[in-house]
C-alpha cells in the first residue's frame, strides 16, 4: 500500500531518532548544516550571520572607495594648484621686467629705447615659455592642416607655388609638449 507521497508503507523503514545524517564513524559531522555541538544549524540564523557578514564587507568597501575618491580628488586639485605656481613663479621676473622697462621709458620720447625693452622681454618671455613646454607652430609657406590651422580666409595666391598652401599666420598656433593648445589661423592662398 502507499501513503499519501507514493512511498511503500513500512513499518521497518522509520528513523532512528538517534542516527544523526551526515555523521561520520568517528563522531565527526560533515554537514554544513550541524554546528559544533551535533545539533542541527538552524537555516535562518546561518543565512542571516552570511548577510550580516557581507553586509559589514560591502559597507567597509564602500567606505574605503568613498575616502580613495576624496583623497585622488584632493590631490588632483593640489596638483593644478602647484603648477600653476610653478608657471607663475616662472614669470615673475618677466613681469618684473616690464615694470621696470615701463618706469624706464616714462620720460623718455626715443621709440627705439622704447622697442629694445620690449624686444629684451619678449625674449625673456620666449625663452622662460620654451623652458616650460611651449613651442610655436612653423605654418607659413606649408601645407594647410585641419588639425593645427584655423583658415579664417583665402587670398589669390601671389605665386603659383603657394596655391593651396598657407599664405599668412594672422594668430601664432602653439603646442605645450606634443599636443595642440591653440590652432594658428591662417590664409590660404587660391
Amino acid at each position: 500500500m502507499a501513503n499519501e507521497n507514493n512511498l511503500p508503507e513500512d513499518d521497518n523503514l522509520t528513523a532512528d531518532p538517534n542516527h544523526v545524517a551526515g555523521e561520520m564513524a568517528d563522531g565527526e559531522s560533515t554537514d554544513p548544516d550541524m554546528t559544533a555541538t551535533g545539533a542541527p544549524q538552524p537555516e535562518a540564523s546561518r543565512t542571516d550571520a552570511e548577510l550580516v557578514e557581507i553586509k559589514d564587507k560591502y559597507l567597509r568597501l564602500a567606505a574605503e572607495f568613498e575616502n580613495y575618491k576624496r583623497r585622488t580628488s584632493k590631490e588632483r586639485i593640489d596638483l593644478f594648484k602647484t603648477a600653476n605656481q610653478e608657471l607663475m613663479v616662472a614669470l615673475l621676473p618677466v613681469l618684473d621686467d616690464f615694470e621696470r622697462a615701463r618706469n624706464a621709458t616714462q620720460a623718455t620720447t626715443d621709440a627705439n629705447a622704447v622697442r629694445e625693452s620690449i624686444e629684451i622681454i619678449q625674449s625673456k618671455l620666449n625663452k622662460t615659455l620654451q623652458q616650460k613646454g611651449l613651442t610655436a607652430m612653423d605654418a607659413q609657406g606649408g601645407d594647410f592642416d585641419a588639425e593645427l590651422h584655423e583658415a579664417i580666409t583665402q587670398i589669390p595666391a601671389p605665386s603659383d607655388d603657394l596655391k593651396g598652401k598657407i599664405v599668412d599666420v594672422v594668430e601664432q598656433g602653439y603646442y605645450l609638449g606634443d599636443k595642440v593648445i591653440r590652432h594658428a589661423k591662417v590664409v590660404l592662398g587660391q
